[in-house]
């Protein structure tokens, strides 16, 4: 079974579009969501539009705040204590990486934790760890809500996370163990790793390089979550960590590489407005 993240999360969104059109009556507006993009990095440029795209499908209200490269960090501080004040603004993103000379860890820190929408907020981890209610990253969130359309178990299962970056590794792995999972976090130091990735009845794989797991690497009937969007280095088209084609008759239940995490991460992300919004009525 392949999920479409892109089928769920167009699901997800015209269930959300049919709620906010009760917020005028309601609330008296739309949620607001502010995206700042520094710079002009391809990557970047596409997913702030896919953002924009989202909000409308959604509903909600769009700004896209774009500062050259060069912006100095106090500057862009000014601009989201701004953000911060405005009553009008319910979420704020700032759309990694940022530049060198940028202290990203400052400028996550600096946005209010009530309009973090992409949870990375240094108060909205630590509620995330301490079972707290707090916004929830979009991938890890997203990666949860495609396990359940799917049916999966989670509960009692051998879940293996590789990967242990801050935006998807760390929260997935504590949000597998919420579920009642028993977690494995696996990385580029982990020894004998397809011997730990064949044990996995759900594998969740974001390590960023193409195609890095192969068909041996996994056990008949597992679960695959593939976080990835690398260039395969033979077509130059996009693919994800896991060896799609390899791997798809081995799985029972797979995502694809494009159409399947990146869609719902994007989904998430207008949840999250929604719930920022609500929380401050």
């Amino acid at each position: 079974m392949i999920i479409s993240g892109k089928e769920l999360s167009a699901r997800l969104k015209a269930e959300m579009a049919e709620e906010v059109k009760g917020f005028p009556a309601k609330y008296g507006r739309v949620p607001h969501l502010v995206v700042v993009l520094v710079g002009d990095n391809p990557a970047s440029v596409s997913y702030v539009t896919g953002k924009a795209k989202a909000s409308a499908e959604v509903g909600i209200r769009n700004t896209t705040i774009r500062r050259p490269e060069s912006i100095p960090e106090a500057e862009l501080l000014e601009l989201i204590a701004s953000l911060n004040a405005d009553a009008e603004v319910d979420g704020i993103l700032v759309q990694l990486p940022l530049p060198k000379h940028i202290d990203e860890d400052k400028v996550i820190a600096a946005i209010d934790k009530s309009k973090d929408v992409d949870g990375f907020h240094p108060l909205n981890v630590a509620a995330l760890w301490q079972k707290q209610p707090c916004t929830l990253p979009c991938t890890p969130k997203g990666i949860i809500k495609m396990l359940k359309a799917a049916g999966v178990e989670i509960a009692g299962k051998r879940a293996v996370v590789i990967g242990r970056s801050n935006i998807v590794g760390l929260p997935v792995s504590k949000l597998l163990l919420d579920e009642n999972a028993t977690v494995t976090m696996a990385h580029s130091r982990t020894r004998n790793l397809a011997e730990v990735t064949r044990g996995a009845e759900i594998l969740v794989v974001a390590i960023g390089r193409p195609k890095f797991i192969t068909a041996d690497m996994v056990s008949e009937g597992a679960v695959v979550i593939d976080v990835g969007v690398n260039r395969d280095p033979e077509t130059g088209k996009l693919c994800g960590d896991v060896d799609f084609a390899a791997i798809e008759p081995k799985a029972s239940v797979i995502t694809p590489v494009p159409g399947g995490v990146g869609p719902m991460t994007i989904c998430c992300l207008m949840e999250n407005t929604i719930e920022c919004f609500k929380r401050r009525f």
